[in-house]
């Protein structure tokens, strides 16, 4: 029998419905973060980096470039004969077949691909999250507390608490009480979604837990061990981390990067980010050209003016156009005579000559307030955007549009504009 001392499970099945238009099409740990990385990168190389060898990768929704992503592991040296990585979908069994309905639920569901490897710890990360840990450091942590299940924590502000899972502990980092979200929380210590359980604890209350519905670690694992009388500890974690679940955080995410001194660093020797790179020819930037604090990708032709953006791979950007505060994706192009200002633009877009986005005043957006906010500009996967249109604050398009979508060139504040075939 094949022995692995830990393996990870890696949950990158979410849509991440907060991303809006950036997860229509694509699974939010495969949307691209940081001019050339996605956002699943960081985990695997996570993982690579603290010697965890076996990854699973649990995916479901618009799997297709995630899939075509990870591949068989090769740039996170995960193509192992023994262990590497294995890409774990939803599958119909003989008695039934079903969707993974909760996190736990999808780990149940493999729990054979886990017996293979007859493990002593199982490792449970988030696709969705930016941060570099070393796992090998939180597991030494976890035999030296003989603990059944060590939880990764972090403070947040009191403030923010509510939106956790909390942990209360005594002065030994021992959970002396856990509460999902609760609305008056007792502490500031949340839960990174980040787990080591020992592989007998967490197989026994999978199994006994099985029936329930969305079977949560958070809302059910968790409190089931806890009431059993398990020893769960809590490893805090002081180094940054970020949750990119809404379209601001990814925002100011992708903007710490560009920082004079940045709090998550991509360039460090010692901790590297790997990711599957196209072969692409070097960067260009024209005698006119300027760039100032921005990351751009390899295979970017840059005829404009880039201020404080974070520019992907095989990008171009025309003459007199000026780049503000924004991130534009891979395989874009930008005409001439363009004014961009806190716009997110995703793949495969094409935006004319003389177009404007981020003009205006801030109004909410008419369809979905909470995800398109502080003044961004979304523009949605495989759009095209018409010559000599303006586009104003908080505002979404996606489409093949043409200037007969737009009212006088324009599309204010706060608007809508998804054609049919493009989702929310």
């Amino acid at each position: 029998m094949i022995k692995k001392e830990m393996i990870a499970m890696l949950l990158a099945g979410g849509q991440g419905s907060r991303l809006g238009v950036l997860t229509s099409k694509v699974a939010k740990p495969a949307v691209s973060f940081g001019g050339k990385y996605r956002i699943i990168d960081f985990p695997l190389s996570n993982c690579i980096n603290s010697g965890v060898d076996t990854v699973g990768v649990l995916t479901q929704y618009r799997p297709l470039r995630l899939n075509t992503h990870i591949g068989i592991g090769i740039p996170w040296d995960l193509d192992r004969n023994i262990g590497g990585v294995t890409v774990l979908p939803p599958y119909e069994k003989s008695s039934n077949s079903e969707w993974y309905t909760g996190t736990a639920n999808a780990i149940y569901q493999n729990i054979e691909y886990m017996e293979t490897f007859n493990p002593d710890y199982v490792l449970i990360l988030s696709g969705d999250h930016i941060y570099k840990m070393d796992y090998e450091v939180m597991l030494d942590y976890h035999k030296s507390n003989n603990a059944d299940v060590t939880i990764a924590a972090m403070p947040v502000p009191i403030e923010e608490a509510k939106r956790f899972g909390i942990l209360i502990t005594d002065e030994n980092r021992q959970v002396t009480a856990f509460e999902e979200k609760p609305e008056n929380p007792r502490s500031n210590l949340a839960s990174m979604g980040i787990y080591i359980f020992n592989w007998k604890s967490l197989r026994r209350s999978l199994i006994e837990m099985a029936e329930q519905s969305n079977l949560d670690f958070g809302k059910h694992i968790i409190p089931y061990l806890f009431d059993k009388g398990a020893k769960c500890y809590a490893y805090e974690f002081n180094s940054y981390w970020k949750d990119v679940g809404t379209l601001n955080s990814y925002w100011e995410a992708n903007m710490e990067l560009i920082d004079i001194v940045p709090d998550f660093n991509l360039y460090e020797e010692y901790w590297k980010i790997y990711t599957h790179s196209e072969t692409l020819p070097p960067q260009y930037i024209s005698e006119d050209g300027v760039v100032e604090r921005s990351i751009v990708g390899e295979g970017s032709y840059i005829y404009g003016k880039v201020y404080n953006s974070v520019i992907g791979c095989n990008i171009t950007i025309g003459k007199d156009t000026i780049i503000k505060d924004s991130i534009i994706m891979n395989n874009t192009g930008i005409g001439d005579g363009c004014d961009i200002t806190k716009a997110i633009i995703a793949e495969d877009v094409v935006i004319g000559n003389n177009v404007i986005l981020g003009t205006g005043d801030e109004v909410p957006n008419e369809t979905e307030p909470s995800i398109y906010t502080n003044g961004l500009v979304t523009i949605g996967e495989d759009t095209i955007v018409p010559d000599g249109v303006s586009i104003g604050k908080n505002s979404v398009v996606s489409g093949n549009l043409t200037g007969k979508d737009f009212e006088n060139n324009a599309l204010g504040s706060g608007k809508t504009l998804i054609k049919a075939g493009d989702e929310l």
